[in-house]
Formats: structure tokens, sequence, C-alpha cells
């Protein structure tokens, strides 16, 4: 990549005879780069979140999937004012980012990472004044450069020990990376995950499937007392600090959990008789996976999680999900992408919108706009197709 590394030099080689540039990601092969900026490390622990959260428990991968899969799913229409586009190379780039990913996959990606790092990170390629590929980078490997004043003036991308620095523009108008965050209260340049909110409910949750798979790897005992029935009627100070050591490191913890024991010297083991329902074990448990399906915006009826179905039905749960989770998520992506993308491609503002038609939960509620346009004898028939949002029709001003 000896064309981008002299760019980031300040360079202006004469190139041989024959030379070929090539595009590549800027992240593809890194190398050390001192410039300008204070580098800003996220204090979230992405790795913590990713593991602990989406790698080890089922409510926060399932969750994570279903918006990053509905979202991605969604067509992205393109418009000059109120005009569609329906041929353009802004969608040709986005039907197809880079060689190795379809825009289903950037998608996937890039929600993906919102959702777990509360950040996510586009990178462009360019050459001969045009963005040639997209490419969505792992937000636990960027930070931010603030300049002097404290507003954020470029990213670093580093792996394995080497980084690169993106600063100046790709094309002119364009960055080299575009930055989504969600809302964070208390950070100025990084963005809040969900899993964050239900940490406490992610550990409940993870603690209780490891409290129950050591309990049956122990033969499902439950828990009881020692009864010292010796004649002299209790321990010596020696024998009770050894035998508190040996239950402290021997059968405290998930870990250990219905481990037998090994009784001798006038000790009697009682188990006792509180079961897991009746220390409210199993509620506690789906009260977790409720909140940590609140924290991520998907009803708990759909990942069937019982005691908190407050909808009708399956298909009222369906509709919230995807009108208060997936919609806001997309809309989102979209005015940062276009606004993002768009000076590249000449002088007119162009803006992305998700094609609402596309989405198969939304019929019932399309159906009903439809009908209610449809009745409205008042309304010529371009009025009535500009409420539903299509574009005017030769001879259509007239009642």
């Amino acid at each position: 990549m000896p064309r981008i590394l002299d760019k980031l030099a300040g360079l202006m080689p004469v190139w041989p005879t024959g030379y070929v540039e090539e595009k590549a990601s800027r992240t593809d092969k890194l190398v050390a780069f001192n410039g300008p900026g204070t580098a800003i490390w996220s204090p979230r622990d992405y790795a913590a979140f990713a593991r602990e959260g989406f790698a080890q428990n089922a409510i926060v991968y399932r969750s994570v999937r279903m918006i990053s899969e509905a979202a991605a799913s969604i067509p992205l229409l393109l418009y000059r004012g109120e005009e569609e586009i329906e041929a353009h190379p802004l969608l040709d780039l986005l039907h197809r980012p880079s060689r190795d990913q379809t825009s289903t996959d950037m998608l996937e990606a890039w929600y993906g990472y919102l959702l777990v790092a509360g950040n996510a990170y586009a990178e462009a390629v360019g050459i001969d004044e045009g963005i040639r590929e997209l490419h969505v980078l792992r937000p636990d490997r960027m930070k931010v450069l603030s300049s002097g004043d404290g507003w954020p003036d470029g990213f670093e991308y580093s792996v394995a020990g080497r980084s690169v620095r993106f600063v100046n523009e790709v094309v002119p108008g364009v960055r080299p990376v575009l930055h989504l965050k969600l809302f964070h209260a208390s950070n100025d340049h990084y963005g809040m995950s969900p899993i964050e909110a239900a940490a406490a409910a992610i550990d409940i949750h993870n603690e209780a499937a490891s409290w129950n798979k050591a309990l049956l790897d122990n033969a499902a005992r439950p828990s009881g007392a020692l009864v010292y029935s010796a004649r002299d009627g209790h321990l010596t100070g020696e024998q009770f600090d050894r035998l508190k050591s040996e239950l402290e490191s021997g059968f405290q913890g998930a870990k250990h959990a219905g481990r037998p024991l090994l009784l001798e010297g006038g000790l009697e083991w009682k188990p006792l008789s509180l079961t897991p329902k009746e220390m409210d074990f199993i509620e506690a448990k789906h009260a977790a996976a409720r909140e940590i399906a609140l924290a991520l915006g998907v009803p708990p009826m759909l990942l069937g999680i019982p005691g908190d179905n407050t909808y009708a039905n399956y298909r009222e749960a369906n509709r919230a999900f995807w009108r208060q989770t997936v919609l806001p998520l997309v809309n989102r992506t979209a005015k940062a992408w276009s606004n993002w993308l768009w000076p590249a491609f000449g002088e007119d503002p162009l803006s992305l919108k998700p094609d609402l038609d596309q989405i198969e939960a939304l019929a019932v509620e399309r159906e009903a706009v439809w009908s209610r346009v449809e009745k409205a004898g008042f309304l010529t028939v371009n009025e009535k197709r500009a409420a539903v949002g299509y574009g005017p029709v030769a001879g259509g001003d007239s009642l």
C-alpha cells in the first residue's frame, strides 16, 4: 500500500512508469504513525460486553440478532428532495460495499456493534476522487482523537500493536470514518451500550444458569446444615476454623453447588427444605431476562419469557418491536450515512430513507392508512399519493 502510506506521511512522490494504484482499506495493513491529537480511550469494556453479554447470555444474543437482522433487512431508498432515484452510484455502493460483503452483511455488523458497544464505525475507501468501498470496523479497536478544544478531529484504529490514523478527508467533503453512537449522559465522545444498563440483570441471569448447571452436575442436591452431635456439644476453635475454611474453599460458589460432604467426628448433614421455587429462584431469573429484554428494546413475548405478556397478541408485540426499536435505529443510520456520503456524488443533497412498504409486520397499519386515504373524497389523486409516500402522476391534481 505505498500510495496510502505516502499520503499519510504528507509526501508527494513521482511514481515510476507502469505503476498501478490499488484501493484497499487503510485498516487492512496497519502502520505506526505519530501525528497531532490526543487519544481519548473509551471507558467502556467492550470485551466484557461481547463475552459475558453477547457470547454467554442467550437473551442478549437473541435480542441483538433479532434487532440487527430485522434492521438490515429493510431496503434503503434514495431521494433528491422529494424525487426518488432508482439508479445511482450511491445505491450501487451500498448494495455491494466491498468484494467480500453484501449490504446485508455490512449492516448486520453495523447494528450489532452499535448494540453491543454503543458505538459503530464505518470506513470509506476512496480512489480517483470517488468512494469505492465501505468497511465496518470493530469499535474496541477505535479511539477518538481530540483536539485542544475538546472536539474530535480524527480517529485511530489499533490492532496487534500497530495503528493507523484517520484525519484528512478521503474525498472532498467526506470524512474517512463515520462514527454513530448511542446517547451517553456523561461522555462526550463515546456512546453507551444497552448491555451496560442491563449489566446487573445479565450477571444475575448468567449466575443463575451457572448455579443450575453446577447443581445438576452434583446430583441436584440442595443446600443444608451441619449439625455437631458429639457428647461435648461444641467444636474447638481450631476445629471450627478448619471446618469453615474447608467449606468456603470446597463448597461455596456456583461451581461447587450440590457437592457432597464427607463427614466424621460427630458431624451430621441435614438438608434444608427450601427449594429454588420457594426462594423465587426461577422468577428471579425470569425477572432478570425481562430487564435485559427491556434494555435492548425487545418485547419479552417475542423471546418466550413468561410472566410479562402485556401485549394482546404476538402480532401487536411484533409491531411494537419494529416501531419502537428497529425503525429508530434504521432512520438514524439512513440519515447518518446519507449525510456522510452524498458530497462524494455531486452538489445536490441526497437522502436515504427506509422502504416501509417492505416491512411485513407493518402491513396492517399500511392497509389501514390506504383505506382511510381512499375514502377521503375531498383529496385529489396526487394528494392521496403524497399522503402515502408516492410521487405525483399526470392529471392527478383534479378531483
